[in-house]
């Protein structure tokens, strides 16, 4: 969802059809290895992916997996 726009929490749960807590918690892990950022809107948290950097690592390792 990261790799189109950057999104709250809500609406990837929504999305995903997951509960926000259970988003949040990936989303934790995410950030805290640098793969997403987040900026605040008020109350809302917004996410998005770090950098192109990270977009790059994650379609060589999809191209990795199906050979």
């Amino acid at each position: 969802m990261l790799f189109e726009s950057e999104m709250c929490v809500c609406d990837i749960a929504q999305l995903l059809n997951m509960t926000q807590s259970a988003i949040s918690h990936q989303l934790r892990a995410l950030k805290q290895s640098k793969l997403v950022k987040y900026r605040r809107e008020g109350k809302t948290v917004f996410y998005s992916l770090a950098d192109g950097h990270v977009r790059t690592i994650i379609d060589q390792g999809m191209e990795h997996v199906a050979e």
